[in-house]
């Protein structure tokens, strides 16, 4: 078991990270402080994408954006700063039942998307596009240019997840989740050149079945994915979710809600397990599903916090990647 901080200044090697709600956006925004963009690219989850008022919204792809682009709400960790509601309150002043809270920057970004989809560019080329304008140099790619949609099977019906996540709550009794869409979508041509070329892939601290469970369900990417050194950071810590609700879908799935219970989830796929200070006891559990297990503080309270968390992963990679047959390697000094 590594307890151990790795000094990272010096990286050769391409890591994929794939993410999905804040926590995947806060690592994606450390590691981005550290690796330039020919080092790293982000996959992103878009099961819960939906359309509102006419708009295609993209919340995962939006809360990466903001994130690097660190324009995102330093408290929610979703949506802007310095954010005004004036759309949204003469909506709902003309009859609209605002359950989703639609920000006018946020608004503003959603009918762009809206013009260039209707213009015919896919989503990949829209979010590239949109990265741009933002600011943000790192290459961000949804996970399909196809709409695959999370849908949550709760005993009130089926649910689409922004109805469950944001309308509900939560509250309705999570049974399990369906993909719709899931038959007609593929990984798009950068997603598989993305995962074909990395060195690493690492799975960001997000909810194991509606962020990061769409993207491996998607044809290829798993076996991708499993030919790469690959590890996970847990989303839970002590017991609990810092944002969402994983805790909540793992406990009505008859899941032990711990660290353990995301590394159980991954076995077979992930070679490294990151748990948090607070759940080192379960390192000895989580090495004996056959992966290393690195302890360290996992909460990313602000920018300097996420490039520590960052650094440490890359260290954790690094000590056990070697070279390949033909020379190539993931190193740090």
């Amino acid at each position: 078991m590594a307890v151990i901080s790795h000094q990272v200044s010096v990286i050769s090697g391409k890591v994929v990270v794939l993410a999905g709600g804040v926590g995947g956006a806060k690592l994606a925004h450390g590691l981005a402080q550290i690796l330039p963009p020919d080092q790293l690219t982000i996959i992103v989850n878009t099961g819960d994408d939906f359309e509102h008022l006419g708009l295609t919204i993209c919340p995962d792809i939006d809360t990466v954006l903001y994130n690097l682009a660190e324009v995102n709400h330093p408290e929610q960790g979703w949506g802007r700063a310095d954010e005004s509601f004036h759309v949204l309150e003469e909506a709902k002043r003309l009859g609209h039942d605002a359950w989703f809270l639609l920000g006018d920057k946020d608004i503003a970004l959603h009918l762009l998307r809206r013009e260039m989809l209707d213009a015919g560019l896919s989503l990949t080329e829209v979010t590239l596009e949109l990265a741009r304008r933002l600011g943000v140099i790192h290459p961000v790619l949804p996970m399909s240019d196809q709409p695959v949609r999370t849908v949550i099977l709760t005993p009130e019906g089926p649910m689409p997840f922004q109805e469950y996540f944001v309308h509900r709550r939560t509250k309705p009794v999570m049974l399990g989740t369906r993909l719709e869409g899931l038959a007609q979508a593929r990984a798009t041509e950068a997603v598989r050149r993305a995962l074909d070329e990395a060195d690493a892939v690492v799975f960001a601290p997000s909810n194991p079945f509606v962020s990061i469970g769409p993207i491996l369900a998607l044809p290829g990417v798993r076996e991708r994915i499993a030919a790469k050194p690959t590890l996970a950071v847990s989303p839970i810590i002590g017991g609990q979710a810092l944002k969402g609700p994983a805790a909540k879908m793992m406990a009505e799935q008859g899941l032990e809600v711990s660290a353990v219970g995301v590394a159980r989830h991954y076995a077979g796929l992930v070679d490294g397990f990151v748990l948090d200070a607070a759940d080192a006891g379960l390192a000895e559990a989580v090495e004996a599903l056959g992966m290393r297990a690195f302890v360290t503080d996992t909460i990313m309270r602000d920018k300097a916090g996420r490039k520590r968390v960052a650094r440490e992963v890359l260290g954790f990679l690094c000590a056990f990647i070697e070279e390949d047959e033909e020379g190539g390697v993931f190193s740090v000094q």
